[in-house]
C-alpha cells in the first residue's frame, strides 16, 4: 500500500501512523484501513457497559478526506444500534458536519472513544441519531454479535479482545472524553455557539450596549427607591453607526462652539481662496479682450492706408 501514496503527504504520513498505533486490537475497540484504501477506514467498538448497549459489538466505516487531519472525518455505523442510524453518516462535533469543532489533534482513536462514549446520550434530533427503547437497544446489542462485514471480512464474535480487569480504565476514560467533546445537532437555529445540555446549543445572552441601566434608581422589587431621583447615565456610544445615523446624531448633538468656529474658520478661507482666483480669471479675461481689440484696430488702420 505505501508504494501507492505519496508518502511526504501529510494525511498519508499521519494515517500510516495511526495505523500502526492501532494494529492490534484491544477489548474495546479496533480499527484498520481497507487494503485497496488508506482513506476508509472500517472500525469495530463494544457497547458502554451498564447501558442499553452493554453486551454489543458494533461495526462501522470511517471515510478520510484528503486534507486530514485539518478536516474532520466522516463516521458511518453500519451495524443497527438504536442510537446512530446505519449508513448514514453521523453528526457528532468531531466528524465532517461540524468542521469548525474539529481539532488537528484529535485522531481515528478519539473518534471511536467518542462513539462509545456518547452511544448513552440523548440524540435530540442530530443528524443520523435515533431514540430507541431500552428494549430494542437491548435486543440489537445481542444481534450485533452476530454481524460479518463482508468488505472487510472481519465477524464480530472475533474482532474485540475480551474483558480484562482494565476495562474500567477504559470505560472512565471513554465518559471523560464525552464530556470534553460536546455532541451537536444540526436542528438548533443557526447562529449558535455554545451547547447546553445533551447537544443542545445555545448562544451566550449579550450585553446591550445602547441601553442604559440604573440599577441604583430601582430596587429588587423593580419599585424607584422613595425620596431618591433616578438619573440616568448618558447612552453608550456606538461606534458602528451607519453614516445616515451619524448624521442624525449630529443634528442632534451639535458640535462645541470651538469645533463650529474652527469650521466657520475654515469655510471662511476658503471663500477668500474662491473669491481671489475668480478675480485673477477676471483680469486674465479683460487682458485677453483688450489684446484683441488692439490688434483689431492695428489691422484696420494698416488696411486704410
Amino acid at each position: 500500500m505505501e508504494t501507492r501514496y505519496n508518502l511526504k503527504s501529510p494525511a498519508v504520513k499521519r494515517l500510516m501512523k495511526e495505523a500502526a498505533e492501532l494494529k492490534d486490537a484491544t477489548d474495546h475497540y479496533h480499527a484498520q484501513p481497507l487494503e485497496d484504501n488508506l482513506f476508509e477506514w472500517h472500525f469495530t467498538v463494544r457497547g458502554p457497559p451498564d447501558s442499553d448497549f452493554d453486551s454489543g459489538i458494533y461495526h462501522g466505516r470511517i471515510v478520510l478526506p484528503p486534507e486530514y487531519p485539518m478536516k474532520p472525518p466522516s463516521i458511518i455505523l453500519l451495524t443497527a444500534n438504536g442510537r446512530f442510524e446505519v449508513g448514514k453518516k453521523i453528526c457528532l462535533s468531531i466528524s465532517g458536519h461540524h468542521p469548525e469543532t474539529w481539532q488537528p489533534s484529535w485522531s481515528i482513536r478519539t473518534a471511536l472513544l467518542a462513539i462509545i462514549g456518547f452511544m448513552p446520550t440523548k440524540g435530540e434530533g442530530a443528524i443520523g441519531s435515533l431514540d430507541y427503547t431500552p428494549e430494542e437497544r437491548k435486543a440489537l446489542a445481542k444481534k450485533s454479535q452476530d454481524y460479518f462485514c463482508e468488505a472487510c471480512g472481519i465477524s464480530m464474535k472475533s474482532a474485540l479482545l475480551p474483558l480484562n480487569s482494565e476495562s474500567s480504565r477504559d470505560d472512565r476514560e471513554d465518559r471523560e472524553l464525552a464530556r470534553q467533546i460536546s455532541f451537536t445537532a444540526q436542528v438548533n437555529p443557526p447562529g449558535n455557539s455554545q451547547t447546553e445540555g445533551n447537544g443542545q446549543l445555545q448562544k451566550p445572552p449579550e450585553a446591550d450596549q445602547t441601553t442604559p441601566t440604573t440599577p441604583q434608581a430601582e430596587n429588587q422589587d423593580g419599585q424607584s427607591n422613595p425620596g431618591e431621583e433616578a438619573t440616568q447615565p448618558p447612552p453608550a456610544v456606538n461606534t458602528s453607526r451607519s453614516p445616515r445615523q451619524r448624521r442624525v446624531h449630529q443634528r442632534r448633538n451639535p458640535a462645541s462652539p470651538g469645533l463650529i468656529e474652527v469650521q466657520h474658520h475654515a469655510v471662511n478661507g476658503s471663500n477668500t481662496g474662491s473669491a481671489i482666483l475668480i478675480v485673477v480669471l477676471t483680469f486674465a479675461l479683460a487682458a485677453l479682450l483688450f489684446r484683441r481689440l488692439y490688434l483689431a484696430n492695428e489691422y484696420i488702420f494698416d488696411y486704410d492706408l
